[in-house]
């Protein structure tokens, strides 16, 4: 069981492109070395280099660093496929994978999400890019046959240190796609909003144990539940202080994530968004409409670079899950919902090959005919290109909440719908039992159905729409809201509801009737202590009507003619989220079962939802 858990999210977390059991043809046309680098400070990293054995041209370099192994290690195992594509792998590059410091075969002290130190002073003070600008800068010097263009991709984790990458400031880095990319573990992955992500809770020995010496093998372990059933499991597993015992001392993550419940000072200095300022390299941030792990990271470094940088700066977001588009799936589905054909193969070949092309081999001369912004509507399924994202004519249209409407016309905020909240009984995030993997997926698209039958669940939807009408950009839900309790989580979810006539997708979702289907758009939540600061958390006062604004990320979404916006508002979303006990306490991760209340929650008719809409 825990070596299929662990071979699950290397899978998922590694970014590799689609591979099968066949034996690797890459020695076929790349020959392979494996080097330590040294660093300033004198630790070494262990990095692996392909070379294409023609020799008669000069290659680009394109580099990725992970945390999550560069194996098969040995000079005559090779990967199945290398670079971001076959597309690229054919094309001819130098591909180099590096082990980052204190992961597997590289020296050092691992430091989850390093903290970026602006001035250095002296070798001793090293951070991820540091150690980006020391390896580029052996390998343009130590590798043959290398053009002195660097690149870097990563996905994920990988796709932090590709961003991290851009703070080097080497020379030679001129092109760099950070994808998924992690941006800040307060808002990315194991937070939203300040709500933790009980789903992550099984990947957290990953990140929070130290291995003893250089390793080829996994020195850590991920905890054997004994169940497939995830809900019942949390739900008898009671305050997160009885999960310690799966997690000795030595997860120094673990202890993090318990004594640093609000965003202060340890999470603040690891995030890479603020310092995303002049950034001279060409970039190319990707990310997928419904990914679970990392929307946020890919949405705002995009927008970071944008606001403070003069280089070539674009985003493409597709209708993906978690690193879907550097598989080879021959449909983009997710959940139930199919998006089409050769989506990521059209990326791999048109859009990303021509990027590190255009500016690793062409050295940024000619015409590069990518747009912008190249965005995929969700609701249409198709491909969209704007000059700028946001799209310009994205105007901010206000939809009232009132009863059991979803409308424009202004409200006087007389009335209100409340619901009983209880910790006992909390909202599935999703109806499936089994979950693949480690982290959840596909409830990102999943029929809200279940939800919206519930009597802790608020629905609120539009009349039948007359008329497309395409949202682009972001989300902000402003509640007016009120608890019984001191302390509440809001959670409101944008469904785009299917006619009844909607036809049967066999192909897909046998087992599902599409007549009536609840699609999931966009959803997130706010742990209610966090309305107004992040930083000092304050308590609800009981009964008191309080504002709760929440920002959803960005959506790409036409619903179309015959189909109904339904919004749903909760407070319980299990085990996607941890269980707010709904009395205030001044750490959730060390609440005791008495604190955790039945409440009633009120939303009042003068709260809004502003939608960016296309005109």
């Amino acid at each position: 069981m825990k070596k299929l858990l662990f071979i699950a999210f290397f899978a998922i977390t590694t970014g590799v492109f689609a591979q099968d059991n066949t034996p690797s043809k890459v020695g076929e046309s790349y020959t392979k070395k494996e080097v330590q680098i040294k660093m300033r400070d004198g630790a070494t990293l262990f990095t692996a280099i392909y070379t294409p054995k023609d020799l008669s041209k000069k290659y680009p370099i394109i580099m990725q660093r992970t945390p999550y192994s560069c194996a098969p290690y040995g000079g005559n195992e090779f990967k199945k496929s290398i670079g971001p594509s076959e597309t690229m792998m054919k094309e001819g590059y130098i591909v180099v994978y590096q082990d980052v410091r204190g992961r597997w075969m590289s020296d050092g002290l691992y430091d989850n999400m390093r903290a970026f130190i602006p001035n250095k002073k002296g070798k001793s003070q090293i951070d991820e890019a540091s150690d980006t600008y020391d390896t580029i800068d052996w390998l343009v010097k130590n590798v043959g046959n290398n053009n002195g263009n660097v690149g870097v991709w990563g996905i994920s984790y990988p796709g932090f240190y590709s961003t991290y990458s851009l703070l080097s400031n080497h020379p030679a880095l001129k092109a760099v796609s950070p994808q998924a990319c992690i941006s800040d573990f307060f808002f990315d992955d194991f937070h939203h909003n300040g709500a933790y992500l009980l789903s992550y809770w099984k990947a957290t020995p990953l990140f929070g144990i130290q291995k003893s010496e250089k390793t080829s093998k996994s020195w850590y372990q991920l905890p054997d539940l004994g169940t497939k059933d995830d809900y019942q499991f949390f739900l008898d597993a009671g305050p997160l202080s009885n999960l310690d015992k799966f997690y000795g001392k030595d997860n120094e993550f673990w202890q993090q994530l318990k004594d640093h419940s609000s965003y202060d000072d340890f999470w603040q200095k690891r995030g890479i968004l603020q310092h995303l300022k002049d950034i001279k390299p060409a970039v190319m941030t990707v990310g997928g409409w419904f990914d679970a792990e990392d929307l946020y990271g890919p949405l705002n470094t995009y927008q970071a670079i944008e606001k403070s940088s003069k280089n070539y700066n674009t985003i493409v977001m597709g209708p993906w899950s978690h690193g879907d588009w550097a598989r080879n799936g021959a449909q983009a589905v997710i959940g139930n919902i199919n998006f089409g054909d050769s989506i990521s193969g059209f990326f791999q070949k048109n859009i990303e090959a021509k990027f590190f092309r255009h500016f690793l081999k062409d050295n940024g001369k000619g015409e590069n005919t990518l747009p912008e912004a190249y965005v995929f509507d969700t609701g249409s399924k198709d491909w969209k290109s704007y000059n700028v994202w946001p799209p310009k004519n994205a105007a901010k249209e206000s939809f009232y909440l009132a009863q059991d409407k979803l409308m424009t016309a202004s409200q006087n905020g007389v009335g209100f719908q409340e619901f009983i909240s209880d910790p006992k009984k909390p909202v599935p995030f999703t109806e499936d039992i089994n979950q693949k993997g480690i982290t959840p997926r596909k409830y990102m698209t999943d029929d809200q159905r279940f939800a919206a039958r519930r009597p802790d669940v608020l629905v609120y939807e539009t009349e039948v729409l007359e008329n497309n009408m395409t949202l682009a950009g972001d989300i902000l839900a402003q509640l007016q809201v009120s608890t019984t309790g001191t302390d509440s989580d809001w959670i409101v979810k944008v469904i785009d509801v299917f006619p009844n006539d909607e036809p049967e997708t066999p192909e897909v979702a046998p087992y599902l009737k599409m007549s009536n289907y609840h699609m999931m758009v966009r959803s997130e939540v706010m742990r209610g202590r966090f309305r107004n600061s992040f930083i000092n958390p304050e308590p609800f006062i009981a009964n008191q009507k309080t504002a709760v604004n929440i920002k959803l990320q960005d959506v790409m979404h036409t619903f179309k003619k015959g189909h109904k916006i339904q919004i749903q508002i909760q407070s319980t979303w299990f085990p996607l989220i941890d269980l707010n006990p709904q009395t205030y306490v001044e750490n959730i991760f060390y609440a005791k079962p008495e604190d955790f209340k039945k409440q009633t929650q009120r939303v009042y008719d003068d709260s809004k939802i502003i939608f960016s809409v296309v005109k």
